[in-house]
C-alpha cells in the first residue's frame, strides 16, 4: 500500500506544489481579488476561459468589479449567460445594464448591484463553475438566461473547440483534473503532441463553424440534451441552495427573420423520395416567388408528408404562411426550422422545454419562470420575433434589451425585501430614459450597427437569404446617423455623456464610449483623460493600455505608446490588435525589424487581416525585402480587394522588381478604385513606358500633372515619353 498508493500520491502532491511555487498554471475560479483605490474587490479572471477553450481562441469575461464584502443593505443580482445575456454586440447596451437603470430609476434610495457574468461562446459547462463562484458571493437574486450555445460551444455537438457531445461525467472530470496546475500541463503537452487541439489559430467568430453540419437526428445531440438538462439542474440547486431566489428565463431566437445556417435532408429518405422532395420544394419556391402563396403551401404541404426534415422547407413554409396572415401556423414552422437548423446556433425547442420543466419543477417560492420570446415580442397576440428584437438570429437590438430588462424588473420588483420595495413612482423608466442614463449617443448607434455590418459580412450570416436586404437597411442607417452627427449633434451628445456620468461617475462602460466619441471628434487628449479614469476603476483591463498606447503612438509619443503597448500584449498575447499597433508604432519610430516581428505576431492571430499583411508589407519594404513585401502586399490584396493603396504600393514593388505586365495590371486597378491621387498614375505611366505603350503612357503622365501640377517627375517623364515615341 505504501509503495502503491501513498508514494505516488505524495510524488504527485510535491509536483503540484512545485508547479504552483515555480508560478505554472492559471487560477481556474470565475473572480480574482484585487486591491483598487485601497478598496477590496472582486474582479474577473481573465484566464477563466482557458478550460474550456485552445488557447489562441480562449474567450475572456468581460470586465467587472465587485466589493469582495457585500455592503450592507446592497441588492446582489448575478446575471448568468451566454453572449445575448451579456449584451452582445456591445454590452453597454446589454439587458442588464437597461435593468441597472430600471432599478435605480423606480427606487432611487435602494442600493443595486447588478453584476453581469455572461460570457461569449461559452454554453452550460461554463455557466455551472460560474454558478459556484457566485453561491459564494451573497447574491440576493440570480438571473438565468441561456441556453444558445448548448450545440456549438465547449462539448457540443458542433464544437471547434475539442471533443464533440462527451457525457456529462468526463466533461467534469476533465474540468476537475484542469483544476490542478499538474492537470493543466497535462493538457498542454496533450495540445502539443496532437497539434493546438483546434483546426484555428485565430477567432474569427461563427464563421469557425461552417464545417460542423449536425443533422436534426444526430446521436451527439441527445448526449447534449442529457448534458444540459443535468447542468441546469445543478446550477438551479446551487443557487437555491445559497439562498438566492433565481429567475429563469426561456431562451428568445429570432424565428421569422432568420433563416437556418444549414439544412439537410434526412438520411432515410430513399434515392426516390429525395428526388420527390427536390423536385417539390423547387416547384414551391417557383410559386412562392410568383407569390402564389396558396398554390406554394399545397405543394410545400405535400413535401412536408415526405417528411424529410428540412429547415430550409419549414423556413420557406412559415414564410408562406405568414403572408397569409396564418401566424400561429407560421410560427410553428418558423419554430421547426430553427429546430432543424444543421448550423445550431439558436436554443431550440427542447433546450427551452429543459428551461420551463425545470421551472416547474423546483420551488415556486424562490424560483420564479419568465417566458423569454414574450417578454421581447412586441404584441406577443400579432407577432412572430424577428428584425424588430434583434439584429441577427440571437442578438437583441436596443429595443429588445429593453423589453427584456423590463420583464425581468417587473418580476424582481415583488420579490424585493420590505426596506426597499416602496417605488417612488407608479411606473418604470421609458427605454429612452433608460438610454440617456446610459449615455447612449448616436456615436454608440453607429459604432453598435457597423460592428452589426461586419458580422453581416461573415459566413454564415453572409450566406443566408435575406443577408442582402439586413445588410443594406443596417448600412442606410449607419449612413442616416453619420449624415446628422455633425458640431450641433457632437454638443447634444457631449452632453449626454457629462450628465450621464454626474449621476454615475463609476460607470466605466459611459467612460469609455465617452472616450471613443472624442476620438470621433478628434478631442485626443479629452479621450486620454476618459481612460485614464477607466483605469483607475477597472486597472485589471487591458483594452485600457491599449487604447492610451493607440493615443499615445498617434501624438507622436512613441516610448510611452511601446510601453503601453507591451503591457497590453503581456497580458493578452492573442489579442491580435495589440500587436498591430505595437507594429505600426515600432515602425514609425524606425525599428522596421521589430514592427515585422510585431505584425507577424498579429498576424499569427489574426491571418485574414489585410491592414497588418499591408502594414507589414510596408515595414518588409524599408528593411529592402522586397519580395518578403510583394507576399505580403498580394495577401493585402487578396483580403482587401478595394483597398486602392495595397495595389498601389504592390504595383510600385512590382515596377522595381522590373515585373512590368503585373506592375500595371496592379497600378491600373491602383487607379480605378482611387482616380484622384497623382502617383498611381505616375507608377502606371512608368509601366507603361517600359512596356512600349508610349500613347497610354503620355496620358497617365498628362492625368498627373492635371491632378499635381508641381509634379517634375512626371513632366520630365512625359518630355522622355513623347521624345521616345519620336
Amino acid at each position: 500500500m505504501l509503495a502503491g498508493i501513498v508514494l505516488p500520491f505524495l510524488a504527485l502532491v510535491l509536483l503540484e506544489a512545485a508547479l504552483r511555487l515555480g508560478g505554472y498554471g492559471y487560477p481556474t475560479g470565475f473572480f480574482q481579488p484585487m486591491q483598487i483605490g485601497g478598496q477590496e474587490w472582486l474582479v474577473e479572471n481573465d484566464r477563466f476561459g482557458l478550460r474550456f477553450f485552445p488557447p489562441d481562441i480562449a474567450r475572456m469575461p468581460a470586465s467587472l468589479r465587485m466589493p469582495a464584502k457585500k455592503p450592507p443593505g446592497t441588492y446582489r443580482i448575478f446575471i448568468m449567460g451566454e453572449s445575448a445575456a451579456l449584451g452582445d454586440p456591445e454590452p453597454a447596451f446589454g439587458a442588464g445594464r437597461y435593468l441597472e437603470v430600471l432599478l435605480r430609476e423606480r427606487f432611487p434610495n435602494a442600493k443595486f448591484e447588478v453584476v453581469n457574468v455572461a460570457m461569449t461562446a461559452i454554453n452550460s459547462h461554463a455557466i455551472l463553475p460560474i454558478a459556484r463562484d457566485c453561491a459564494r458571493q451573497n447574491g440576493d437574486l440570480w438571473i438565468l438566461y441561456m441556453g444558445n450555445n448548448e450545440m456549438v460551444g465547449p462539448f457540443g455537438a458542433a464544437t471547434v473547440f475539442g471533443a464533440q457531445a462527451p457525457p456529462w461525467e468526463l466533461v467534469r472530470l476533465d474540468l476537475a483534473i484542469q483544476k490542478l496546475r499538474l492537470g493543466q500541463l497535462l493538457a498542454e503537452v496533450g495540445r502539443k503532441l496532437r497539434g493546438n487541439g483546434s483546426d484555428h489559430s485565430s477567432w474569427s467568430g461563427m464563421q469557425m463553424f461552417t464545417g460542423n453540419l449536425v443533422g436534426p437526428n444526430d446521436q451527439r445531440k441527445q448526449a447534449v440534451y442529457q448534458n444540459f438538462d443535468r447542468n441546469l439542474k445543478d446550477i438551479l440547486r446551487t443557487g437555491l441552495d445559497a439562498g438566492a431566489h433565481i429567475l429563469l428565463s426561456t431562451v428568445a431566437v429570432n424565428l421569422k427573420d432568420c433563416p437556418p445556417f444549414g439544412s439537410l435532408v434526412s438520411s432515410n429518405l430513399s434515392a426516390s423520395d429525395r428526388k420527390q422532395f427536390e423536385q417539390l420544394l423547387a416547384e414551391g419556391n417557383l410559386q412562392s416567388e410568383q407569390q402564389n402563396y396558396e398554390a406554394a403551401l399545397k405543394l410545400y404541404e405535400q413535401t412536408g408528408q415526405i417528411r424529410p426534415q428540412s429547415a430550409d422547407l419549414e423556413y420557406r413554409w412559415g414564410q408562406c404562411l405568414l403572408q397569409t396572415t396564418n401566424l400561429s401556423a407560421a410560427r410553428a414552422h418558423f419554430q421547426m426550422a430553427c429546430d432543424f437548423d444543421c448550423l445550431p446556433f439558436r436554443a431550440d425547442t427542447r433546450i427551452n422545454s429543459f428551461i420551463t420543466e425545470a421551472g416547474k419543477r423546483l420551488q415556486p417560492t424562490k424560483l420564479t419562470l419568465v417566458d423569454g420570446m414574450t417578454a421581447v415580442e412586441a404584441d406577443p397576440n400579432n407577432d412572430i420575433t424577428g428584425q424588430e428584437t434583434f439584429y441577427e438570429h440571437v442578438h437583441f437590438n436596443f429595443t429588445g434589451n429593453y423589453r427584456l430588462a423590463r420583464t425581468w424588473a417587473e418580476q424582481i420588483a415583488p420579490l424585493l425585501p420590505l426596506n426597499i420595495s416602496n417605488p417612488t413612482g407608479a411606473t418604470w423608466a421609458s427605454q429612452a430614459v433608460c438610454e440617456l442614463r446610459l449615455g447612449l449617443t448616436d456615436w454608440d448607434r453607429c459604432n453598435v450597427l457597423e460592428e452589426v455590418c461586419r458580422r453581416l459580412q461573415q459566413p454564415p450570416l453572409s450566406g443566408q437569404s435575406n443577408n442582402k436586404q439586413r445588410l443594406r437597411g443596417f448600412s442606410e442607417e449607419v449612413a442616416s446617423l453619420r449624415k446628422q452627427m455633425d458640431d450641433n449633434a457632437a454638443k447634444k451628445a457631449c452632453a449626454i455623456y457629462v450628465e450621464a456620468l454626474r449621476l454615475v461617475p463609476d460607470d466605466f462602460y459611459i467612460l469609455e464610449n465617452f472616450a471613443y466619441f472624442l476620438i470621433d471628434r478628434g478631442d485626443l487628449n479629452g479621450a486620454i483623460e476618459q481612460w485614464v479614469k477607466v483605469r483607475a476603476i477597472i486597472p485589471q483591463d487591458y483594452t485600457v493600455d491599449f487604447e492610451l498606447g493607440r493615443l499615445a503612438g498617434r501624438q507622436g509619443k512613441f516610448d510611452e505608446a511601446k510601453t503601453l503597448l507591451g503591457k497590453t500584449v503581456v497580458m493578452h498575447p492573442s489579442f491580435a490588435p495589440g500587436w498591430l499597433e505595437l507594429g505600426k508604432v515600432q515602425a514609425a519610430s524606425g525599428n522596421y525589424q521589430l514592427a515585422v516581428q510585431a505584425f507577424d505576431q498579429a498576424l499569427k492571430f489574426e491571418p485574414q487581416d489585410a491592414q497588418c499583411w499591408f502594414d507589414s508589407g510596408l515595414a518588409l519594404a524599408m528593411l529592402n525585402r522586397s519580395e518578403d513585401a510583394i507576399q505580403h502586399y498580394r495577401q493585402a490584396v487578396k483580403f482587401a480587394p478595394d483597398d486602392w493603396k495595397a495595389h498601389f504600393e504592390l504595383g510600385g514593388l512590382l515596377g522595381q522588381e522590373g515585373k512590368m505586365p503585373e506592375a500595371k495590371a496592379e497600378s491600373e486597378t491602383a487607379v480605378r478604385l482611387n482616380p484622384n491621387f497623382p502617383v498611381a498614375h505616375l507608377n502606371l505611366g512608368i509601366a507603361l513606358v517600359q512596356l512600349g505603350q508610349w500613347d497610354e503612357a503620355e496620358r497617365e503622365f498628362e492625368k498627373t500633372l492635371k491632378l499635381d501640377p508641381t509634379n517634375s517627375k512626371a513632366a520630365d517623364y512625359l518630355e522622355q515619353a513623347k521624345t521616345l515615341k519620336k
